[in-house]
């Protein structure tokens, strides 16, 4: 059945960045219409009370790489967005010592020094250095992919830009930046520092949502992808959203909606409409056909161009490439309903450290070992886990006493040799929580309710191929201009009127939103428009 309502765009997927979209076209004038499958917003940037009482930021579980000029353009602070600071992270030790790094760097510096002093010392010239690289890459955070195999000019200039954005960095920056593009983080950083556990928890950061291990190379760069997040202009400032990831996608939809986007949940896309090569409307599952001027998709790239479009309507490489798409999922997440904080053996007691992250990372060898089960199709069972109390920042997430605890857990690899998911979860989540109570011997007795999600389940839930958090590798053959594949990066598809706005494209994963805010700058060009 036919909706005679017409509209100026589409946007398949609620997600964050399609709600980032969105905004940005109905700011500029165009009746914008988004498309979400759940019954709630947000994507993989979703809140939900999983058990009663308890609030779970599911998937997503941290705010850093959210582009300020969003919160500022789109008046997020306005809607509902507060950020609060995850300012600390602990590395429990099984020796009983620990690795502490806070906002009191003096503080930082002394526990450093336990371990040595020597390491103490570079842990301030390696901050101030990877300040320095994550702001020389803010720049291509911002901008389009310039194709390096066109000829036009503006795409000439676009390289060249780019060029003399490089060459003004200096001659140590460009050494550095070229091997955080091509070393494993483990190897980048035993350039630094010493100390095996302080190694270990600062590689970790090259890791998260991949399918590499600490010593692969590569991971250096996903290093510097986290360390580009900016909160308040502090860069590798980690955040908490009040209200938890979900409120990241409430205050985007909040601001969608005040500028004139309507959204619907509970409406799944099954196929982009075609006629004569271009993009001119949607047909929901339920039989229901919407028409519009342009089609944008911010799901996975194996979603936008294999499922949604008749693949006989794309070139064949695309279709190759894209098929070849690296988006392995590895990365599975825990959340705990608590009946009380539990302890650190290493650190008794509820301080400051309970507010930030806690990281099982006790060595290299132990993440690598972890990487290596995956590897064979095996989930790990001394994983690396990634925890914060999202309840210890923000109340409201449990009821008073209560606690939420997020554990976000590599590695889980999407196909499993033995066995499925189905039959796996359970053993996942008994072996994410022995490992836990290594550290917490009172954490089993707290648990009042425990979600599982693999790989298979975050595919299941929220569609993201392979669960791949990222949708698609932080890979050096999977980025910037190359992200989903060459010559298809500029967010345009070979079918007109046709777009991809998602984490598939530059520059890539995280909560982000630049995705989205780069696409309608390239979607508004084409309708003789400019961002607003």
């Amino acid at each position: 059945m036919a909706n005679s309502t017409s509209y100026d765009a589409i946007v398949i997927g609620g997600g964050h960045n399609g709600l980032v979209n969105a905004a940005y076209l109905a700011r500029a004038g165009l009746k914008t219409l988004v498309l979400e499958q759940r019954h709630v917003l947000g994507g993989a940037t979703v809140s939900e009370e999983i058990y009663p009482g308890f609030k779970f930021s599911v998937f997503s579980y941290v705010v850093s790489l959210m582009r300020p000029e969003i919160i500022r353009e789109l008046e997020l602070v306005r809607h509902g967005l507060a950020i609060l600071p995850l300012e600390s992270t602990i590395t429990p030790l099984p020796d009983g010592r620990y690795i502490y790094r806070g906002p009191d760097s003096a503080a930082t510096f002394r526990n450093i020094s336990q371990f040595s002093t020597r390491d103490a010392e570079a842990y301030r010239e390696y901050s101030y250095a990877m300040y320095h690289m994550a702001k020389a890459v803010k720049y291509i955070l911002s901008i389009r992919p310039p194709d390096p195999t066109s000829f036009d000019p503006r795409e000439l200039l676009a390289l060249l830009k780019l060029g003399k954005h490089f060459l003004s960095l200096g001659e140590e920056n460009i050494y550095t930046l070229a091997k955080l593009m091509t070393m494993s983080s483990a190897d980048f950083l035993e350039e630094w520092f010493e100390t095996d556990p302080l190694i270990a928890t600062l590689s970790a950061s090259g890791i998260i949502g991949t399918f590499l291990g600490p010593r692969s190379p590569g991971s250096a760069y996903v290093l510097l992808h986290h360390y580009m997040g900016e909160i308040d202009g502090v860069f590798r400032a980690w955040g908490f959203a009040r209200g938890g990831t979900g409120g990241v996608a409430e205050a985007i939809a909040s601001s969608a909606r005040a500028l004139g986007a309507e959204l619907r949940t509970e409406a799944r896309v099954a196929h982009v409409i075609t006629r004569n090569g271009r993009a001119v409307g949607v047909a929901l599952e339920n039989g229901d056909e919407i028409y519009a001027k342009r089609i944008i998709s911010s799901l996975d790239p194996k979603l936008t161009f294999l499922k949604l479009v008749d693949q006989n309507e794309l070139p064949s490489d695309l279709v190759d490439r894209v098929g070849k798409f690296d988006s392995y999922g590895s990365s599975g997440k825990v959340n705990l309903a608590l009946d009380a904080m539990p302890e650190l053996s290493c650190l008794p007691g509820y301080g400051e450290h309970m507010r930030g992250a806690i990281s099982i990372s006790p060595s290299v060898n132990y993440i690598e070992r972890a990487y290596d089960e995956a590897k064979y199709g095996r989930f790990a069972k001394k994983p690396y886990v990634d925890i914060i109390f999202p309840s210890a920042i923000d109340p409201g997430m449990a009821p008073p006493g209560k606690h939420v605890m997020s554990c976000f857990v590599q590695y889980a690899p999407y196909q499993l040799a033995e066995g499925d998911w189905n039959s796996q979860r359970e053993a996942f989540g008994d072996a994410v929580v022995d490992t836990l109570s290594e550290y917490m011997p009172n954490l089993k007795q707290l648990i009042l309710h425990r979600q599982v999600l693999s790989p298979w389940d975050i595919e299941q839930t929220i569609g993201l191929s392979g669960g791949n958090i990222f949708q698609g590798e932080l890979s050096l053959s999977q980025l910037f201009f190359l992200r989903p594949a060459p010559g298809y990066a500029q967010y345009r598809t070979p079918i007109a009127n046709y777009y991809q706005c998602g984490s598939g494209t530059h520059p890539g994963g995280g909560i982000t939103g630049a995705p989205g805010r780069l696409a309608a700058i390239e979607i508004l060009k084409d309708a003789g428009k400019v961002l607003q």
